[in-house]
Order: C-alpha cells, then sequence, then structure tokens
C-alpha cells in the first residue's frame, strides 16, 4: 500500500449492492451511501467499491484500501493522497 506518511484520509461508506446503477450519494453524519450494480458475492461488491471511488477521486485503486467492515455494509476507507476535504468535494460536488 502507499507510504503512511503521505496524507490520508478515512471516509465511511454503507454500500447497497444489486442496485440498477452506480451511484455516490450524502448520508448520514457524513457518510457516504454507495449503490452498486455488484452482487455482494465473491467479493465483487467491494472490488467495484474501490473502483467506483477511485474513478470518481481521480486516483489510481491502489490508493483506495477498504479497512473495515470488509463483509459489512458498513465499510471504513481509507484514501491515500486526498485530503477530507478534497475527498468530499469530489465525491459531491455541487
Amino acid at each position: 500500500m502507499a507510504e503512511e506518511r503521505e496524507p490520508a484520509s478515512v471516509i465511511r461508506v454503507r454500500v447497497s449492492p444489486r442496485a440498477s446503477r452506480n451511484r455516490i450519494l450524502p448520508g448520514e453524519n457524513g457518510a457516504f451511501k454507495v449503490r452498486l450494480t455488484a452482487p455482494a458475492v465473491e467479493n465483487r461488491a467491494n472490488r467495484a467499491l474501490i473502483q467506483l471511488l477511485a474513478k470518481k477521486l481521480g486516483i489510481a485503486k491502489g490508493r483506495v484500501e477498504i479497512v473495515s467492515g470488509g463483509r459489512s455494509r458498513q465499510k471504513s476507507v481509507k484514501v491515500y493522497g486526498l485530503s477530507p476535504e478534497e475527498v468530499r468535494q469530489r465525491l459531491l460536488p455541487g
């Protein structure tokens, strides 16, 4: 993974697998609601989550890591190289 000395942000997400389309929405208490088309089997939803977040944030997939909740809908995700403000601005523009 990335060097620990570089800036990193931890975000909380609530994942809803098998949605009609991939979306990131504002959630409660600073968390994000993430709807994924991938099912929650064979780690597909986790891989889809990392791919979607990396794409929206404009960073490599290797800079996004699920740090807790790998088998739960509630997850903590670490994003390397971006401040919390940058993450929020890129995920929820406008």
